[in-house]
């Protein structure tokens, strides 16, 4: 069980995206959960990523200031995931 950085809601790691800050300081989604670095987690809809987004939950959990692509990326990747 995880904490979703938007809604603060615990569930299961199957259910959000991991987005990690690598030991070289890259941001990168990660959906398999086993990368290196510091990770935050988020759920798969858009409602969530936009209050993790308006309360810096992103920011607050990896301790750094987090680039707007990747905001992007996981807008993207949510409007995938919501088809399945």
């Amino acid at each position: 069980m995880r904490k979703c950085a938007g809604c603060e809601e615990m569930k299961e790691k199957k259910q959000l995206v991991r987005v990690v800050r690598t030991p070289e300081g890259e941001f990168v989604l990660d959906f398999t959960g086993k990368k290196s670095g510091r990770g935050v987690y988020v759920c798969k809809s858009r409602s969530c990523l936009e209050a993790a987004q308006k309360k810096h939950g992103l920011e607050r959990s990896l301790k750094c200031a987090v680039p707007q692509e990747i905001y992007l990326e996981l807008l993207k990747s949510i409007g995938e995931s919501d088809g399945e």
